[in-house]
């Protein structure tokens, strides 16, 4: 459980960090142009929104231990050549997109 609660932090941090290489830029003031009207009240108005009673079910979560049969497999590694992806991040405010350009045409 403790491990669980670790590994989720760890992912909610990794995710975090991942934002903030992000560069926001405002680009265009927002604006609203609202119709003009008018209205006379021909009666006093009464509203009354429905309410609930609610009885949550009772959950308890514990632990206890069980006895299970594990599948047990041996584990070798030898060496090979693979192909494997390779990323590279760079933060928008550092990014020069002239410099990707040229390093494309160059692969050419």
């Amino acid at each position: 459980m403790r491990q669980t609660a670790f590994i989720l932090a760890g992912l909610v941090s990794v995710a975090a960090l991942g934002l903030t290489g992000c560069d926001v830029k405002k680009t265009q003031e927002g604006k609203v142009d609202l119709p003009k009207y008018e209205v006379s009240k021909t009666q006093e108005g009464n509203v009354q929104l429905p309410k609930y009673d609610v009885e949550a079910p009772k959950v308890d979560v514990t632990t206890e231990k069980k006895e299970v049969n594990v599948p047990k497999v041996g584990v070798y590694t030898e060496k090979e050549k693979l192909t494997v992806p390779k990323v590279e991040i760079t933060p928008a405010k550092d990014r020069d997109d002239n410099k990707v350009a040229k390093t494309d045409e160059s692969k050419k």
